[in-house]
């Protein structure tokens, strides 16, 4: 089975990108968390929250990336 990036329904904290970014790469998402609060300060939070922002749209959740 072919590894598909999606939206996380059961490990999410905001909208499951992280998570399914997590699960994807194969990391702890406590690790993809932290990393990601820490690069939010040195770009001045408005590029890595876009980026989020733009995943939680594009990436589908699990039941609809399964299908």
């Amino acid at each position: 089975m072919r590894k598909q990036l999606a939206r996380s329904r059961s490990d999410r904290k905001l909208a499951g990108v992280l998570g399914g970014l997590s699960r994807y790469v194969g990391i702890d998402a406590t690790i993809l968390r932290v990393i990601s609060i820490i690069l939010l300060i040195p770009t001045g939070f408005f590029p890595l929250a876009v980026v989020y922002g733009l995943l939680a749209i594009v990436l589908p959740n699990e039941e609809e990336a399964i299908k």
